[in-house]
């Protein structure tokens, strides 16, 4: 929480607690004695940190010895080299580490399918051949045949994936495995082994080294994992969607900005500038051609007049006024599908990104991450109760909403009625849907608004006919009222 005396976050907790979620390493085999999770190890220290590994230690009644050593970052990324001596006299031993994930239950935003409403992962996820696997939620796994879901690999990793943490197992990326998600008996599992046992004779030993991530997804610190340790796509357990070629560069110079301002809401602002100023050739033709059905408009109303009556002429002789006043009808719904994916790529960014967790930006938005606070319903926070989700519309949905219906009017209307009705409500239907969403994600669309709208602005005034056209509409719809 906000409150700078809540405690940390707490990602794993120990078997048998409420909300047990932890990992362990081991081994599989045969022609030894192995650990189960009831050993008792012996540790070489008592403290794990990042300057000082632990190695915990045990020997089976036949004395074979397993030790695994514990090393961690500052980044939670834990390396287990997990070796097997054989005793000497002992007939050889067929062995292969192992490591697994275990979890209770799972959490309150993972819903069928592994997603939110918000289309963000959340639950079982891996990399399997050097392809990210999304495909299967905590449900979908716990109704396959057997209630597990198996995968054969070199390297890659398996885990358990929540909006802003990440717990991952990341074998030796040279040795092939098989990874497996499970569910049974309310509790959720993901594992790796290796896919051959290893035979060690009398009096030899055998060692692999695996990690295991547990942490927040930061992107560049993922990333960087990705680089330097060789882990394929593991800046890829943030799920960036169909647009991810356009989402990483963003959240790249989103971070850059941030470190050079050291404001979130400033870079969105700044990250907002950048995007429009990307788009404003294509904005200009989208201009271009909204201008030029404003300007046509009255000669179109004559024809919907004339021909009211015969729908087939009317486009007749729609078509050949496009075609002699060069205007293209469609040229205006071309730079909005461009935009669209830059929107959702935005989109994901925003409310995927941990590192907008908990950032201000000013006055009364203390956290980015979480939705506007601050509504109207219940005078701002003067009548002591909490408006329902639904209702709870803070003060960047309700600038949302206004801005879209002050771009809407810069526009020349739709000719169709239905359309029109549509376009009418759709600002205040959007100002009810963004609610609850990140206030990062708000902002950027309130500003991106603005932006439009002085830009709209601009360039009507570099074009003083359709401004005229515009009065001249403002004038016959005040008449027609009258």
């Amino acid at each position: 929480e906000l409150s700078k005396k809540s405690p940390p976050v707490r990602l794993f907790a120990p078997s048998g607690t409420e909300n047990a979620y932890f990992a362990r390493f081991g081994w599989t085999g045969n022609g030894a004695t192995l650990p189960t999770d009831k050993t008792v190890w012996t540790p070489d220290g008592t403290k794990l940190t990042p300057t000082k590994p632990v190695t915990l230690s045990w020997t089976n009644p036949e004395g074979q010895r397993f030790d695994i050593k514990l090393s961690i970052d500052e980044h939670y990324m834990i390396s287990a080299e997990q070796r097997f001596t054989n005793a000497a006299g002992v007939p050889t031993a067929n062995v292969a580490p192992f490591g697994i994930i275990s979890r209770k239950g799972k959490p309150k935003e993972a819903t069928k399918g592994g997603s939110i409403f918000t289309q963000i992962h959340i639950g079982p996820i891996g990399v399997f051949n050097g392809e990210p696997n999304y495909d299967w939620g905590y449900d979908q796994v716990a109704e396959a045949p057997g209630n597990k879901v198996s995968f054969d690999s070199t390297g890659g990793w398996n885990g358990m994936t929540d909006k802003y943490w990440l717990a991952a197992l990341i074998p030796d990326q040279k040795v092939p495995v098989k990874a497996e998600f499970r569910s049974e008996g309310g509790y959720n599992w993901a594992n790796v082994r290796n896919a051959q046992l290893t035979a060690v004779a009398a009096g030899q030993s055998a060692s692999q080294t695996s990690r295991l991530f547990a942490g927040a997804k930061e992107f560049e610190e993922l990333r960087t994992y990705t680089k330097k340790l060789g882990i394929p796509y593991l800046d890829y357990s943030i799920d960036w969607g169909w647009f991810w070629f356009i989402a990483i560069p963003f959240l790249t110079i989103l971070l850059w900005l941030f470190d050079l301002v050291g404001n979130f809401g400033v870079a969105i602002i700044a990250l907002t500038i950048i995007v429009r100023i990307f788009m404003f050739p294509v904005a200009q033709k989208q201009f271009a051609s909204m201008a030029g059905m404003r300007a046509v408009q009255p000669k179109m109303k004559v024809l919907q007049e004339r021909y009211k009556d015969d729908k087939p002429k009317l486009q007749q002789e729609m078509m050949k006024l496009y075609q002699e006043e060069k205007i293209n009808p469609l040229a205006g719904c071309l730079p909005i599908l461009l935009q669209i994916p830059i929107f959702f790529a935005l989109y994901k960014i925003l409310m995927l990104t941990v590192e907008m967790r908990h950032q201000p930006f000013a006055l009364w938005l203390k956290d980015l991450s979480a939705p506007d606070p601050l509504t109207p319903v219940n005078l701002f926070g003067l009548l002591p109760f909490d408006p329902p989700t639904f209702l709870a519309i803070g003060i960047l949905p309700i600038l949302l909403g206004i801005t879209m219906w002050l771009m809407q009017k810069l526009n020349p209307p739709p000719m169709d009625e239905v359309q029109k009705q549509v376009f009418a409500i759709m600002p205040w239907f959007l100002m009810f849907i963004m609610a609850p969403f990140a206030a990062g994600l708000q902002l950027y669309w309130v500003v991106s608004n603005i932006i439009s709208i002085g830009q709209q602005k601009w360039l009507y005034s570099k074009h003083p006919i359709l401004k005229e056209q515009m009065a001249k509409e403002e004038a016959e719809k005040k008449k027609a009222k009258a």
